[in-house]
């Protein structure tokens, strides 16, 4: 789902680890007439499958993309191994008692190789399309989702192919031809129909992509609007701001200006949820003019959860919180170190709630729930979705 981390456990058939799991008691009253107050907005939780949560409160949630299924040698959707079939288990046993939650397979993840062949035929699209179908369908899901990262490059180190491009619209098509066959064969109608779905980015995903075609095949586009800074880049900066820094250079990317291309693809905004980071990415040995913002590191610290970030950095009298008015993102920055870390909060992500309801978005997605604290972020995402 994200770009170059540090985690092993991050790449989509890492060991999968079988944890406790319970469904969350009753409570949390406001928080869960809010999230069914208004089912037009989404709130889509991604859920690592090698690492879930002990608790997921369903309630605040209209749908789950669990990551991830892989594409085998034989081009088939496949779930890597019995503890991660376990896992889905126990998230869909979550809408006996949460009727309004959907659970969707995420398909892919980084370095997940295998999309450039299975989408290079007819014949491998429709293996692809129809292994999918009975992916949702064994599991009792609710639909699929598309986590190829990324189409016509091999940033990832994945096989790839200039005709990737138009091959991707194709697969789509193929794939939501097979759900749509089957929603009708089961009865499935209007917001029961299966979804299809996909993980989108910015510039260099609609350079190699018909994002203003495909867009048509899909329910709706979770937008990576993070990782826009992380090891591959040339100096720190916000990995998920809402709008450039005060010092960003014309090339620095950030969420408004991939909604806004988006939008410029033709694409309506209700299709459109807006992608939000439960985790910060370290940088060390950074230059400290401007307390680390924007300049060059030496070397790429870490990836920190939120939660990480909550109980031991923010409010460490070692790291200074700094907030960027002009970007609406916070950073940390340890002078002594030389240690810059950046990362959403509750403060960005508010603002990040009312940018999509100003803008008439279809909602936010996150990866990842199990990098939160005690729901900090997500009840922030609820509250100010449904103020």
């Amino acid at each position: 789902m994200t770009k170059p981390r540090t985690c092993a456990a991050l790449i989509a058939c890492a060991v999968s680890v079988l944890l406790p799991f319970r469904a969350a008691p009753a409570g949390a009253a406001q928080l869960e007439e809010a999230a069914r107050g208004s089912r037009s907005l989404r709130v889509v939780a991604y859920v690592a499958g090698w690492a879930m949560p002990a608790v997921i409160h369903g309630e605040k949630l209209t749908h789950i993309n669990f990551a991830f299924a892989r594409i085998g040698p034989d081009g088939r959707a496949e779930l890597a191994d019995s503890a991660l079939e376990a896992n889905l288990a126990r998230l869909v046993a979550l809408k006996q008692t949460n009727p309004q939650l959907k659970v969707i397979v995420s398909i892919g993840g980084w370095r997940a190789d295998g999309f450039s062949d299975a989408a290079r035929t007819a014949a491998s699209r429709g293996v692809l399309a129809d292994s999918a179908v009975d992916l949702a369908r064994k599991h009792s899901l609710d639909g699929v989702d598309i986590d190829w990262e990324y189409p016509g490059q091999g940033v990832a180190g994945i096989r790839y192919r200039a005709e990737d491009r138009q091959n991707f619209t194709r697969l789509l098509q193929a794939v939501r031809h097979k759900l749509d066959l089957a929603s009708a064969t089961e009865g499935r109608s209007g917001g029961d129909r299966y979804t299809l779905t996909i993980a989108s980015a910015d510039r260099e995903y609609f350079d190699h992509t018909e994002m203003d075609k495909l867009h048509v095949y899909l329910d709706w586009i979770n937008i990576m609007s993070y990782d826009f800074f992380n090891s591959l880049t040339a100096t720190t900066g916000h990995h998920a701001g809402l709008y450039p820094a005060a010092l960003a250079s014309p090339t620095d990317r950030n969420a408004d200006a991939s909604v806004k291309q988006h939008l410029a693809a033709g694409i309506p905004a209700g299709k459109l949820l807006l992608g939000v980071a439960f985790y910060g990415r370290g940088f060390a040995g950074v230059r400290s003019l401007n307390n680390g913002l924007n300049q060059p590191y030496q070397r790429y610290e870490a990836d920190h959860p939120y939660a990480e970030l909550a109980e031991r950095l923010i409010g460490n009298p070692d790291f200074v919180r700094y907030w960027d008015e002009r970007a609406k993102a916070p950073y940390l920055w340890n002078a002594e170190s030389r240690t810059f870390i950046t990362y959403d909060d509750p403060q960005s992500i508010a603002i990040k709630a009312d940018y999509v309801r100003s803008n008439h978005l279809g909602g936010i997605m996150f990866w990842e729930l199990g990098q939160d604290r005690d729901d900090e972020l997500l009840d922030v995402i609820v509250k100010s979705l449904h103020r």
